[in-house]
């Protein structure tokens, strides 16, 4: 059955647009030759490749709490101009922790705390760029008042063009007081007093000591000005206002007003001008002018433009030169001193849009010439560096992580360590990183993979240990790890190495080798498993080093898997929903979704597993998608209400819950309704009000997997009233329809009874039906003795390093052993690798108790970076600045 699954994929290989998919299918003439038994090790060993983890073009810094926390200090005593680069910096740390909230909110912050127009339009493009993943619900933001302010563009220029420079007031003319300016056959009446106020050259020329102040007339023919945009500037004169002329008067206008230095004049062609600029074209033209000219106005009405419509313009050469080719005057003319935020904006459009153009390398060049202190010269040169690699311009690239790495960035030692490996010094490459590594007092995880990638036999395994134990995070060590047990040991052990990580991380590049491994097993229904996964996460993710489309593939396992009636797609939702299986769930959804089911409730579900994933944007997406496919308006309501309530509008999303009753009572309106105004205004509702309304949504029509989450959120709000036995009946009645989680809210009831040993009872019931599921384990270990509590907190740790409690626990009971040392090594080694305000908090707790108030107030600085409207932090860090000597 495998040997025909390839034999077929060969045949198909034209109809999938994709080359040599493996390196066993070999052409002779356009013919495919005779391709050997996938049992033998080496169609095996071709089947999967892993390919070497990418040099990252970020901010990395070894010590990101120092970094943070100096930020913060920074903060507290800045001047309000020097704010928006600061939490620039503060998003370039979050962004190289692979920490998308916390870099999204910095980014906002830097937009909020912009004191000047320039910097107003560079973070305010940047952050619609960050956000085009939220286009097919920007209709529904845009109607939310508060979603039009954070998420709508301000139009500065429109708002700043319909100043008046000064209060209309009337001059008439009088006779001894005129002048006249002759152009050509014309003669234009000007006030003297007025015209003269306009500039000090002005003034110097009518009333001075040169001729034009004896004359009556003065000729302007040779200046440049017309008859209409001269009457213009008499009529400015008088009243402090331009009348609305074209383009090309308002041109001649600001030549004369910067010939003669009439600033008032001047701002107001600037003004009116920016009107004009509506389309690409319209910024090209006028920012030119605006450059030479200095009109700053203009400049950011072109800006404004441009950067709306990234990245469309990226491959357009003179598009690209009018940034390119700036010089300082120009520079400062369109962003004054926000020169690097615009180039770090640029660069990192380009560089997702194409990381070796020649564009991607002129906005880095002009990055390190923006950079103005050291750390953005870090940044800078690093990025410039690993663009410079991909290019395989090593020379250039070695000289820019050298100067990286002087200026303190100790990840650009990566990028010299592979250059020196591929000129064929391995050992070079091993010494490099061996100094970095015992210069650190706690080394980083991906010092250890580079290292691995040089090293050979145990020093090799040792290295990618190492680089696990060190950050759990990072997926190229699994997958070599899996690579290597495929070909030396068994299928089966691959397949548990690959798990290792599936089961906390859900990593695209891991599911596909889960997807390989699988087929070589003649596991179709899990390969197509791990099909469906990747599907939901990115329907456009290329397999095979981007030779074949996903969905492409699902096509051919699909005619190896026995297709599933819609009652067989339900009853398997039940069973994999039962057993807590997510990523099992997912794919019959899937499945279901290729079916005439309706969509727009499958949808919502697969959103419900997404965000149980940790997968937002992915959950956001198919929330979105499910609103698109809602079969009435009550249920696209609750939909809208869902969005609404995922992006923190509850209020909003409630008043969409109420909107759906009023048409229509359902189950899923009701337990939105109840969602929402649990989390809506500042004082929570009575218990009763959400008791209410998780009855009536069970009074309502829906399946055993809803009314199972409705009754367990029922429960929950009855222990939290104190009512056990109605909490316990609750829980009990969704075991029944299958709700498994339900053990969890069992085992609370009966250790609020005093039962600790039934409630241990319990979830074990969980953790054997839910199986390696690390939040059951968690769960379980607050049920038992010490030892028992241990081994379960080690379970944890093993299933999903990325939780914290077993850490924090783990520090506390060192400290009650008073080993304090150890305890704050325990926190540490989690922080390494995860920026999390609890950890930190802790940390900083346990600094302060054996006295190091520095160390407490680093850990109280970057915790607040973190959240920085965390009550107990600010109390904490209050008290500990308080004992700064």
């Amino acid at each position: 059955m495998r040997k025909l699954f390839f034999s077929e994929l060969s045949c198909r290989e034209t109809k999938l647009q994709s080359v040599n998919l493996y390196s066993w299918f070999q052409f002779d003439k356009g013919k495919l030759s005779s391709k050997p038994s996938l049992q033998s090790p080496s169609s095996i060993e071709t089947l999967i490749k892993v390919a070497e983890p990418p040099l990252l073009p970020q901010f990395k810094p070894t010590d990101y709490v120092g970094i943070l926390a100096q930020i913060h200090e920074e903060l507290e005593t800045c001047k309000p101009d020097q704010k928006p680069k600061l939490f620039l910096l503060q998003f370039q740390v979050f962004r190289g922790l692979g920490e998308s909230k916390l870099s999204l909110r910095s980014l906002q912050l830097a937009w909020e705390k912009s004191t000047l127009i320039h910097e107003k339009l560079i973070y305010d493009a940047w952050l619609k760029y960050e956000k085009k993943g939220e286009e097919p619900i920007s209709d529904l933001l845009s109607s939310c008042h508060k979603c039009c302010q954070k998420f709508n563009l301000l139009d500065y220029v429109s708002q700043l063009s319909t100043e008046s420079i000064t209060e209309e007031t009337n001059y008439p003319l009088q006779g001894s007081n005129m002048v006249y300016f002759k152009i050509g056959d014309d003669m234009v009446a000007c006030d003297r007093r007025k015209i003269a106020a306009l500039s000090s050259p002005l003034h110097t020329m009518l009333n001075g000591g040169f001729k034009e102040s004896k004359l009556e007339v003065v000729d302007m023919s040779n200046n440049g000005i017309s008859p209409l945009a001269m009457r213009a500037v008499s009529k400015f004169s008088l009243t402090g206002k331009l009348p609305h002329f074209a383009p090309e008067v308002l041109l001649e206008i600001l030549d004369f007003s910067n010939k003669y230095c009439c600033k008032g004049l001047k701002d107001a062609c600037d003004r009116k001008l920016a009107t004009f600029v509506h389309t690409r074209q319209d910024a090209i033209d006028y920012m030119e002018c605006a450059l030479e000219l200095g009109c700053t106005i203009l400049a950011a009405a072109c800006l404004n433009v441009l950067l709306d419509e990234l990245p469309e313009w990226l491959n357009e050469e003179h598009v690209v030169n009018l940034f390119s080719n700036m010089n300082k005057a120009h520079l400062s003319t369109l962003v004054g001193n926000a020169s690097f935020s615009l180039f770090c904006f640029l660069s990192e459009v380009a560089m997702s849009v194409d990381p070796t153009s020649e564009t991607t390398v002129l906005f880095l060049e002009k990055l390190v010439e923006s950079a103005t202190e050291n750390r953005q010269n870090q940044f800078a040169l690093h990025q410039l560096g690993c663009v410079k690699f991909l290019r395989k311009e090593y020379v250039e690239a070695e000289d820019l992580f050298n100067r990286a790495f002087s200026a303190g960035h100790v990840y650009s030692i990566a990028g010299l360590a592979r250059i020196a490996s591929l000129r064929g010094n391995k050992h070079l490459s091993i010494k490099m990183l061996d100094s970095v590594i015992s210069s650190c007092q706690m080394p980083l995880g991906w010092m250890y993979q580079e290292r691995s990638l040089y090293s050979e036999g145990d020093a090799k395994w040792e290295s990618l240990n190492r680089a696990t134990e060190s950050d759990p995070t990072l997926v190229y060590p699994y997958m070599y790890r899996a690579s290597y047990l495929m070909k030396k040991q068994s299928i089966e052990a691959a397949l548990v190495e690959i798990n290792r990580v599936l089961g906390f991380k859900l990593s695209l590049e891991c599911l596909e080798m889960r997807f390989c491994l699988h087929i070589a097993l003649e596991d179709y229904r899990g390969a197509l498993r791990d099909i469906h996964a990747m599907i939901t996460l990115d329907p456009e993710w290329r397999m095979f080093e981007g030779r074949v489309l996903v969905g492409q593939m699902k096509v051919l396992v699909m005619e190896h898997v026995e297709r599933w009636t819609a009652g067989d797609c339900w009853m398997h939702l039940y069973d994999r929903w039962s057993a807590v299986d997510d990523i099992g769930s997912l794919s019959v959804i899937c499945q279901m979704l290729e079916s005439d089911l309706p969509k727009g409730v499958l949808y919502f579900r697969q959103s419900l597993l997404l965000l149980r994933l940790n997968c937002p944007a992915a959950a956001m997406r198919s929330l979105a998608l499910a609103r698109e496919h809602a079969s009435s308006r009550h249920e696209r309501l609750v939909y809208e209400g869902w969005i609404l309530y995922d992006t923190g509008h509850c209020e909003e999303g409630l008043r969409k819950a109420e909107e759906s009753i009023a048409i229509h009572r359902s189950f899923e309106a009701f337990f939105l309704k109840a969602y929402a105004l649990a989390d809506s205004g500042p004082d929570p509702p009575s218990p009763a009000a959400v008791v209410s309304l998780l009855e009536e949504a069970l009074k309502c029509a829906s399946d055993r997997l809803r009314k199972g989450q409705a009754l367990n959120n029922l429960g929950s709000v009855y222990v939290d009233c104190g009512k056990l036995d109605q909490a316990a009946e609750c829980y009990s009645n969704a075991l029944k329809i299958g709700h498994t989680r339900a053990h969890q809210g069992l085992a609370r009831v009966h250790f609020l009874r005093n039962d600790r040993n039934k409630a241990y009872e319990e979830m074990t019931k969980l953790v054997e039906k839910a199986r390696n599921n690390a939040s059951a384990y968690e769960k379980r270990s607050e049920y038992c003795e010490r030892d028992l509590t241990r081994a379960d907190l080690h379970m944890v740790t093993k299933l999903d390093p990325l939780r914290v409690y077993p850490y924090r626990y783990r520090a506390a009971v060192l400290m009650d052993n008073h080993k304090e040392k150890e305890a704050i090594a325990e926190l540490s080694r989690a922080i390494a690798f995860k920026a999390d305000l609890h950890l930190l908090h802790l940390r900083a707790a346990f600094h302060e108790h054996i006295g190091n108030v520095s160390a407490a107030l680093r850990d109280c600085r970057a915790a607040l970076s973190v959240d920085p409207t965390h009550q107990e932090m600010l109390e904490l860090h209050t008290r500990v600045h308080t004992q700064e000597p």
